[in-house]
């Protein structure tokens, strides 16, 4: 699709009187603007002299142009005193070699512009690759570390944009793959406004059960070795016997009354000193040892658990009781059951028995307590120093993040240096486009110096003023100044009370040749010229003649464009901005304007409610409608016609208009009649064929004929009587009578006309 193509100015945005943050966009090197007084025209001329709201293209600034208005504040500057005008520098063309050389060094140094403005865009570029593989590498740290930077989250302080973390990376020094669990434990500690220091776990005291005399006798059998016949009696019966003897005796002799407890039988009267000689005295020692070892053994073994257990009654939260726990219910269970086995002992001293294992796990529940106080004293010497361990963690961490990043800071580290060479190379490049442009533009300033001058502007203002009539003044060299104008009478004296249209007028053409030539003789810089209402209180002739003016000017313009073809020459006006309220004058400056879409843009300028808005007057195209056109939104009624019938669809509306048109052009411009038309276009026999189709071995196809017969009988007999061919108006679709339409403007010698209207010049 075609597209507007920018010129200096590419964009203005309004704030001031009526605008608010207006934007006026799609500007190009032509630029027309309609709108009724007070609608804010010159508010745009304003923000483009005082350089408002204005984007410039091309790495340009308005330092680059010579900015040039007319509106009133021109007029009145440099009209309020008719005998002090500065003078106006107009570079001459009599020194054809000098000229030739300014061309030529001119042609360099615009070489050397473009390709100073291709470095500065490849400076550009580089440096938003600089910019984008430095948001590449933002992104980058940021997700790649998110997780982690979510659980440190206190540490991320003034790091928690992209931005910030990124250059605390780059600027971390020292990269350290820290182990993560400590730096968890670290940071749940320093951050823990709750966090306080806790005891260490306890181990249990050293036992002495294991050296006692009685736990030698657990696995061995103790039996008496008495004589007496009684112990010989109760060894027939076994040594499980003696036990049994022995503990019913324990139980039951106090309270059994001389009797025997199991037969009540009256027991002999040395029944008890009987009984103790059955069991000797080393018997009677190991029992003693036994039992003393069941009793330390119940008693060491329940401090061992109360102290292991004690340590569980205000742990630090983040440490995992579950293998301690384990072991000390083990721990637990195995004590149980060597008491019982103990007991078991101390009551059958014959029985064998043997202990579980309890030592392992005390030095495993040992080795779990060294692990726990490890973390223990980790957490309490956070505790102590506090502040210290905050700065540490927060180092930490940063550390091992810069840690994680190192093989995507190294990247972006050298795709940087790449970057960088890159845009010192294209600087310095740059640098001496530069300085070969500054002096060129010397070079050519001198050479203008002795070719430039300001009386051709008085002689060409002058001539001008007498070809449009304009009597009574002129304009002259001061005498005895230099590069000064005066506006005198024929008199010679200074002219004092010209008229407003005839001081407008002057003004006009002084800022005109302004825009042709220089305020100075050194340099001739591109223009930006801008035109606010220029024929105000002129007549018809100066306002023809400003018209054709601004015409040359938009031609000087369009010399930039692809429809180059210095029709004007010269292309020193870069960029135009007419704006008016005048239709007469919109209208003379802007026909056979609307096809030139790429560089050329018309906008309406509207005020309601004392809010102004800026319209730009384009629309798709009915011949493709893939692209879009321009619309020029000031038409008269003969232009109207031409846009109506571009747009109408069904076929009588459109017979009307067109015979409106072939009416008007031909007959009231063109001063032919209406049977003349006839005549001329179906029967000259050159024109006829052109209407009549040959079919090989067929009737010749008069289609076309009937058609063009149709619409010239209607200028014939006004009433649409027809011409007796019996012709169905209605029976061909509206095209072809477009077609038809067309074929009646080239049998007349009128194609450049149509085309005019319909643009079509332009566009082919």
């Amino acid at each position: 699709m075609q597209s507007k193509v920018p010129s200096a100015i590419t964009k203005i945005t309004l704030n001031r009187a009526t605008f608010s943050n207006v934007p006026i966009n799609e500007l190009t090197f032509v630029n027309f603007f309609y709108g009724n007084n007070g609608a804010g025209k010159s508010s745009i001329a304003y923000a483009i002299e005082e350089d408002d709201g204005v984007v410039w293209g091309d790495g340009k600034s308005a330092a680059d142009f010579d900015v040039l208005v007319y509106n009133q504040n021109f007029i009145n500057n440099n009209f309020a005193n008719y005998g002090d005008l500065k003078g106006v520098f107009i570079f001459g063309e009599e020194d054809i070699e000098a000229k030739e050389k300014v061309d030529k060094l001119s042609d360099e140094k615009r070489q050397k512009s473009e390709a100073r403005l291709a470095a500065l865009d490849e400076y550009k570029k580089k440096t938003e690759g600089l910019e984008s593989a430095l948001t590449q590498f933002q992104d980058t740290c940021f997700t790649k570390t998110a997780t982690i930077r979510k659980r440190f989250d206190k540490c991320m302080d003034g790091k928690k944009q992209k931005k910030n973390f990124a250059e605390a990376i780059i600027k971390e020094a020292n990269p350290i793959d820290h182990d993560l669990a400590e730096l968890e434990r670290l940071y749940d500690v320093a951050f823990d406004d709750s966090a306080r220091a806790y005891s260490e776990f306890k181990k249990a005291a050293a036992t002495t059960y294991g050296s006692l005399p009685g736990k030698d006798l657990l696995d061995r059998m103790i039996v008496s070795s008495s004589d007496t016949p009684f112990a010989k009696f109760m060894k027939a019966l076994g040594d499980t016997a003696s036990d049994w003897v022995r503990d019913g005796h324990t139980h039951y002799a106090g309270a059994a009354g001389g009797k025997c407890p199991y037969c009540q039988q009256k027991l002999p009267a040395n029944f008890e000193d009987e009984i103790a000689a059955t069991f000797d005295a080393q018997y009677q020692q190991d029992v003693r040892d036994l039992g003393q070892f069941q009793a330390i053994y119940a008693r060491e073994t329940a401090e061992i658990l109360r102290v292991l257990q004690a340590n569980t009654n205000e742990v630090m939260p983040t440490i995992d009781l579950k293998a301690y726990q384990e072991k000390i219910a083990l721990l637990e269970s195995n004590f149980e059951i060597n008491r019982q086995r103990i007991a078991e002992k101390v009551k059958e001293p014959s029985k064998k028995v043997s202990l579980e294992d309890t030592d392992t796990l005390l030095l495993e529940i040992g080795a779990l307590i060294d692990d726990i106080n490890k973390i223990i004293k980790a957490n309490n010497d956070v505790i102590s120093a506090k502040r210290s361990s905050k700065t540490k963690c927060k180092t930490e961490i940063m550390q091992y993040l810069a840690s994680v990043l190192a093989d995507d800071v190294k990247s972006y580290h050298d795709e940087v240096a790449r970057l960088q060479k890159e845009i010192e190379v294209v600087t310095e490049r740059g640098k001496n486009l530069k300085k070969e442009i500054g002096d060129l533009t010397k070079e050519i300033s001198d050479l203008n110096k002795h070719n430039a001058n300001t009386e051709a502007a008085i002689d060409s203002i002058n001539k001008i003023l007498k070809d449009s009539g304009f009597q009574g003044f002129s304009i002259r060299a001061k005498e005895g100044v230099e590069n000064v104008y005066e506006v005198i009478r024929e008199d010679g004296s200074i002219a004092e009370n010209l008229s407003e249209g005839e001081r407008n007028f002057i003004a006009f053409l002084y800022f005109y040749h302004q825009v042709r030539g220089s305020m100075t003789s050194e340099e001739l810089k591109e223009k930006i010229v801008v035109i606010d209402d220029p024929v105000s209180s002129m007549d018809s002739t100066a306002l023809f003649l400003v018209s054709a003016i601004v015409r040359e000017m938009i031609n000087v313009c369009r010399n930039n464009t692809e429809y180059l073809n210095q029709k004007v020459p010269g292309d020193y006006i870069k960029q135009l901005f007419i704006l008016t309220h005048n239709v007469y004058f919109h209208r003379e400056v802007t026909y056979q304007q609307v096809g030139y879409y790429n560089c050329t843009s018309f906008y309406m300028i509207r005020k309601n409610d004392n809010i102004s808005t800026v319209k730009l007057c384009k629309r798709q195209s009915k011949e493709v409608p893939t692209e879009e056109e321009n619309y020029n939104p000031v038409q008269n009624s003969y232009a109207a016609l031409w846009d109506e019938l571009r747009d109408i669809k069904s076929t009588i509306p459109a017979l009307n208009v067109m015979r409106r048109i072939l009416e008007y052009y031909f007959l009231q411009l063109c001063g032919y009649e209406g049977s003349d038309l006839r005549e001329i276009v179906l029967e000259k026999a050159e024109n006829r064929t052109k209407f009549i189709r040959q079919v090989e071995g067929e009737k010749p196809d008069m289609t076309n004929y009937h058609l063009a017969s149709s619409l010239l009988a209607y200028i014939n007999n006004p009433n649409g009587i027809s011409d007796g061919l019996n012709y169905v108006e209605d029976c061909e679709d509206v095209e072809a009578y477009k077609r038809v339409f067309e074929m009646i403007f080239d049998a007349l010698g009128q194609s450049q006309h149509f085309n005019m209207m319909t643009g079509k010049q332009i566009k082919s």
